[in-house]
């Protein structure tokens, strides 16, 4: 009875320990991304100086990341085969790389950042308690789940997140339990650091009916073909820089590239992670082929090797879909904006479970029916694809886009 008492209160510890730190260092995350967001919009300067910038990531990650290449990737890797201890040296790596970018204005998101940092803190765990070694996989998803609500304010989503990122049907009660603690805690203590997270309007759902349903479900199958899409864009760009022989010039080649787009064409909405843009989706009619224009953007600053994440330019690139389905679709913008923020993410990531609960937890849970079947079809339809490539490996999914 001592021993489960003991037992029991060294978790709650845990909890408490990985919540705290994995929240506060959101915090500061997202404080530091504000900060250099403002500074890149109100001075030029950062953007023109992109090639310096995608340089200086280059070499940090060039003579900095032995042991802790791949990024989610290695994540991945560990949740599902636990193999060596992921170094604590990927939490500022990826920080600073995040910050560099967006800063200098690469098209990137925060999402691969704050699971990143919240599976170490996890995983430093077992340099305290020696013990914990044999629950690898559930210390890691705990700081996932943590990094992810802190970060994007879903602490339901961010716990089914973690479970979904790297599919393992070895988990019980108590991992799903201490999990969901991890991801609440994580969520408060970044909220008691005073960020504020962002809100997006929607008004009202519609009430259901059968061609409601039926206009969903075309919806979502739209969202699951940009989801391929962006996939595959990813895929290519990542495998074009791989051809230059020098990773370190990888990223500062693709900032060339981003800089001569930005001198050519008016791409400056579709810098950073473009929330003000985001939340302009939901209430009034933008450039039809802005979704378009944040693939590409996205897909050749991830493939060159910029840092970041998925997530928000896939909210991005699902919102401005959703604001153009309006023109053909008999439905309210805001909720259709809606149902492409949620349903892209979650078919590109294969975390379908988890956009749906994204929806319910910043639009409303209302809306839940309705985020779920978007999600199933632009699931079903975007294919055995990931924006992770291991994840890809462990998928066992038919579609359209299957060639199998």
């Amino acid at each position: 009875m001592r021993s489960k008492i003991s037992q029991i209160s060294q978790w709650l510890l845990i909890v408490i320990l990985v919540s705290i730190v994995a929240g506060s260092i959101s915090a500061l995350f997202l404080g530091s991304l504000s900060f250099v967001t403002n500074l890149r919009s109100n001075h030029d300067i950062f953007i023109y100086l992109l090639p310096i910038g995608g340089l200086l990531i280059g070499l940090m990650y060039f003579y900095g990341s032995r042991g802790v290449e791949g990024g989610n990737n290695l994540l991945i890797k560990e949740m599902n085969a636990p193999k060596t201890t992921i170094h604590w040296k990927i939490v500022p790596l990826v920080f600073i790389g995040t910050i560099t970018t967006h800063l200098f204005g690469g098209s990137a998101g925060r999402e691969g950042t704050a699971v990143q940092m919240g599976g170490a803190i996890g995983d430093a765990i077992t340099y305290f308690f020696k013990w914990t070694k044999k629950h690898r996989k559930r210390l890691l998803r705990m700081g996932v789940a943590a990094g992810f609500s802190g970060v994007f304010g879903t602490p339901l989503a961010g716990a089914i997140f973690a479970f979904e990122l790297a599919r393992d049907k070895k988990f019980n009660i108590q991992d799903s339990i201490l999990v969901i603690m991890t991801s609440f805690g994580g969520h408060i203590f970044c909220i008691i650091w005073g960020v504020n997270h962002t809100t997006y309007p929607v008004k009202m759902f519609p009430e259901f009916s059968w061609t409601l349903l039926l206009l969903v479900i075309i919806a979502g199958l739209s969202f699951g073909v940009s989801a391929y899409v962006f996939a595959k864009f990813k895929q290519f760009f990542t495998q074009l820089f791989s051809k230059i022989q020098i990773p370190f010039l990888r990223p500062m080649i693709g900032g060339i590239i981003l800089l001569l787009l930005f001198i050519t064409f008016k791409i400056r909405p579709f810098l950073g992670l473009g929330i003000p843009e985001i939340q302009d989706a939901f209430m009034q009619q933008q450039f039809e082929f802005s979704f378009l224009i944040k693939i590409l953007l996205t897909a050749l600053t991830l493939g060159a090797g910029f840092k970041g994440g998925e997530a928000t330019p896939l909210f991005f690139i699902g919102a401005m879909l959703g604001n153009t389905l309006f023109l053909f679709l008999p439905l309210p913008m805001d909720f259709l904006a809606a149902l492409g923020f949620v349903a892209v993410f979650g078919a590109a990531t294969n975390t379908p479970i988890a956009s749906s609960l994204i929806g319910a937890e910043l639009f409303g849970f209302e809306g839940l029916l309705y985020f779920t079947i978007a999600n199933f079809f632009a699931y079903i339809i975007s294919g055995n694809n990931s924006v992770y490539s291991d994840q890809q490996k462990l998928l066992k999914k038919k579609s359209l886009f299957s060639r199998k």
